[in-house]
């Protein structure tokens, strides 16, 4: 294959898809990952996938303008930009409902440090979106990304014009599947929490002269942290196995 103008042009257009999915995607994104890394990464990535995917750049025009090779760089960045905010509402959706689960199991105010995202929160919810984030890796989910994006130039050819009304109605269905399938996990601790707080409110009201919270708080954790040691793998088995099928689906 020839290496001139047209073909470095459609290289970067390639990177302009890869760099902006690999700068939002879960893993990848992580504020630990120093960014020549993340560089070094997207750029790999770019020319592994652009000998498979120059033959969808065969409609555009050589030699565009500077205003359509602009419109193709903007296009093209909020293509990949929005593949990856479709898989970064998995780990969003599974953080938030984390954070459900600790306050649940009464480890919602125990301080925590920032490790997988820049923002701290606590041990509890670090300790599953950090072992989800692992999961990726394990079970070779990044490689899927890599073909996700891929198969987006089949599904999205380039130099298509980005409709913002099909992209915010996938991004909403995908709000709502991530959101069904955090319930799904955490169910058991909210199941949970009701009736720990009713039977704390039934003893509180029982025996008013003890302060029955402070004295019911090491119970509550012995039984959350109990809860997760018998639902955890299978609510990230659960997870892992519904963010694979969307990358391989999606």
């Amino acid at each position: 294959m020839p290496i001139n103008s047209d073909v470095l042009l459609q290289t970067f257009l390639v990177f302009c898809r890869v760099g902006a999915c690999l700068m939002l995607m879960p893993g990848f994104s992580s504020p630990r990952v120093p960014q020549q890394i993340r560089l070094l990464i997207a750029l790999s990535a770019t020319l592994a996938l652009t000998p498979f995917v120059l033959p969808a750049f065969a409609n555009m025009a050589p030699n565009p303008g500077p205003a359509t090779l602009l419109r193709m760089i903007v296009t093209e960045t909020l293509t990949g930009s929005l593949i990856a905010l479709m898989a970064r509402f998995f780990f969003l959706a599974l953080q938030m409902m984390a954070t459900a689960m600790a306050a649940a199991s009464g480890l919602g105010q125990m301080p925590g440090l920032p490790i997988d995202e820049a923002e701290s929160s606590g041990p509890f919810v670090t300790l599953v979106t950090l072992t989800a984030s692992t999961l990726m890796f394990v079970t070779d989910q990044h490689g899927e990304v890599i073909r996700a994006l891929a198969g987006s130039y089949t599904r999205i050819a380039p130099g298509t014009a980005f409709e913002p009304q099909a992209g915010l109605i996938q991004l909403a269905d995908r709000i709502s599947d991530t959101f069904f399938l955090a319930l799904r996990i955490g169910s058991p601790f909210m199941i949970y929490a009701v009736i720990v707080n009713l039977a704390v409110g039934l003893m509180n009201k029982l025996v008013p002269q003890i302060p029955v919270y402070f004295v019911s708080l090491p119970f509550v954790i012995a039984g959350g942290l109990m809860l997760f040691y018998f639902t955890g793998a299978e609510s990230l088995r659960l997870f892992i196995t519904a963010f694979s099928s969307w990358l391989a689906n999606g």
